[in-house]
C-alpha cells in the first residue's frame, strides 16, 4: 500500500446514526440507507427482531433537498425503516439492488454488479454511480443471499471529483478486493462496520465488516479517508466507536478516520 498524505479538503459527510449519512458530491445531495424511526423493536415474522436503541440525530423535515438515495437493500429495518420508506416517495431517484427496485413503489433503479448510471450535475458534466459487489454475511453469495438477501454497494466517480465508495452491508473482503482492482485508490470510503451478529445466523459470525476487517478494507482500497457508519443505534451491532478506533490505531491508520458531522 502506498503512503498517502492526509487529505484536508474532503467534502463533509453528515452522519445521523445507523447506516444513514448525507453528503453533497458534484452538486447533488446523496443520502445513504434512510432510517429515522424512533427506538424500539422492529422486524417481520420469521426474522430476528431488530432493536433500535437511539433516535436519529436529525428529523426528516430538517434534511433539506435529497437528490439521490443510495440504498444498499430494502429488506431490513435497520437499513430502510418506515420513515425512510415515506421519504423515498419525495426523492427523484433511489439506487438499490435489482430485486429491491422491483419491490419499492417509488422511482428506483436497481444496479447489478459493475452496472453504472450517469447522473447530470447541476453545473454540467456527469456523475457515474457504479453498483459494486456486497455480501451480507460470511461465505459466498450463493450461501448468503438466500438467508440475508441481496445487497449492493456503490462507487461514485466524476471528472474532477474524488472517488467515493459506499460499502453497504458487506462482510466480504474478497468483494473489497474486486472493487479495489477497478477503483483504488479511493478518496473517501463510507464503511458499514458494526460487526452485527445474530446467534441464529451463520454461527453468530459478523454479517457486516468488523473493526479489524474495516481497517483491512482501508488498506486494500488505499483509502485516504474512512467514514464509519452502521456501528451504532442498534442492539445487534457488537463493535462500536472505540473498537473501530482501536483497530485502525493498531495498524497505523487512525489518521484516516473521519467520524463525520453529527447534526
Amino acid at each position: 500500500m502506498s503512503v498517502l498524505p492526509v487529505t484536508t479538503n474532503q467534502f463533509p459527510v453528515r452522519v445521523f446514526g445507523g447506516p444513514t449519512a448525507l453528503f453533497e458530491y458534484g452538486g447533488l445531495r446523496f443520502l445513504t440507507d434512510p432510517t429515522f424511526d424512533e427506538p424500539g423493536d422492529y422486524g417481520r415474522p420469521g426474522r430476528p427482531v431488530l432493536t433500535k436503541t437511539a433516535p436519529s440525530a436529525i428529523a426528516t423535515a430538517d434534511l433539506g433537498r435529497i437528490d439521490v438515495v443510495l440504498l444498499s437493500h430494502d429488506e431490513h429495518a435497520d437499513n430502510l425503516d418506515i420513515s425512510g420508506r415515506s421519504l423515498l416517495a419525495d426523492v427523484p431517484l433511489t439506487l438499490t439492488t435489482p430485486s429491491g427496485s422491483e419491490r419499492l413503489q417509488v422511482k428506483a433503479k436497481g444496479l447489478a454488479d459493475w452496472e453504472s448510471i450517469e447522473l447530470h450535475r447541476p453545473d454540467g458534466g456527469t456523475i457515474t454511480v457504479t453498483g459494486v459487489p456486497a455480501i451480507h454475511g460470511p461465505g459466498s453469495r450463493e450461501q448468503v443471499e438466500p438467508i440475508a438477501g441481496q445487497v449492493v454497494g456503490f462507487v461514485l466517480t466524476g471528472q474532477g471529483l474524488p472517488t467515493v465508495y459506499v460499502s453497504g452491508d458487506n462482510a466480504s473482503l474478497d468483494a473489497v478486493r474486486e472493487i479495489a482492482d477497478r477503483f483504488a485508490p479511493v478518496d473517501t470510503a463510507l464503511l458499514f462496520a458494526g460487526a452485527p451478529r445474530f446467534p441464529v445466523l451463520f454461527d453468530n459470525q459478523p454479517i457486516v465488516l468488523d473493526s479489524a476487517q474495516a481497517a483491512e478494507a482501508t488498506k486494500i482500497l488505499d483509502a485516504r479517508r474512512v467514514v464509519p457508519v452502521h456501528y451504532d443505534s442498534w442492539a445487534h451491532f457488537t463493535e462500536g466507536h472505540e473498537d473501530i478506533d482501536a483497530a485502525f490505531t493498531a495498524v497505523g491508520l487512525a489518521g484516516r478516520l473521519d467520524w463525520g458531522q453529527r447534526n
